[in-house]
């Protein structure tokens, strides 16, 4: 069968042009505070809770949440998967960028972001073996073997340009998968359109 490839991806903003640690702390205020909520690690599948952290541990810098992004694409017509991603920024080398170029550089990131984070969710779902597992014992197993190949698969393919990203911008980023808000599709894939996250409630 010839696959048909769909994807679409929408972004909740959390204003990338104005992210220091107050700005971010005070825009995503209906999730848990950092002292419940301690730093992860870059590499972390946010296996607790159902909130993301607000700060993310990578290269010995602390990055904060300056986006929720929710994306999906198919990988044929039975078989897909969505969930949101999230995107940490270093608040020092936002700072100083907005000094140096001006807060209009950021639309400028913002539009490379989405496209090679989009790209990156395709090319993972397209290497994740999404057909049911007759060795799991029950759907949440079945749900935590696809939520982990999903993750790595993701975390392989934004590598590389998150590494041209930082080099070109000199402004540390990571996007990370968020594992509890991943859905996966085996019967049928038509994903059409993807709400955004509300601007006014950041709670996953």
């Amino acid at each position: 069968m010839k696959s048909n490839l769909k994807f679409l991806i929408g972004i909740a903003f959390i204003a990338l042009t104005a992210c220091s640690t107050q700005q971010a702390k005070q825009e995503t205020e209906p999730l848990s505070t950092p002292e419940k909520l301690p730093p992860i690690t870059d590499d972390s599948s946010q296996k607790s809770g159902q909130n993301p952290p607000l700060t993310l541990i990578k290269e010995d810098k602390t990055l904060n949440l300056v986006r929720i992004m929710d994306g999906g694409a198919c990988k044929n017509d039975f078989q897909g998967a969505k969930g949101s991603f999230l995107i940490y920024a270093d608040p020092v080398d936002i700072k100083r960028i907005k000094e140096d170029k001006g807060p209009q550089i950021f639309s400028d990131f913002e539009n490379k972001i989405q496209t090679f984070s989009t790209q990156a969710l395709q090319e993972a779902i397209n290497a994740t073996n999404l057909n049911e597992d007759p060795f799991s014992l029950g759907a949440d197993e079945a749900q935590e073997k696809l939520t982990k190949q999903l993750s790595n698969n993701f975390r392989s393919s934004i590598a590389n340009p998150l590494k041209l990203f930082q080099e070109e911008t000199t402004m540390t980023i990571n996007v990370v998968p968020f594992a509890p808000s991943f859905i996966f599709y085996q019967q049928g894939c038509e994903i059409t359109h993807l709400e955004p996250e509300n601007e006014n409630n950041k709670a996953i």
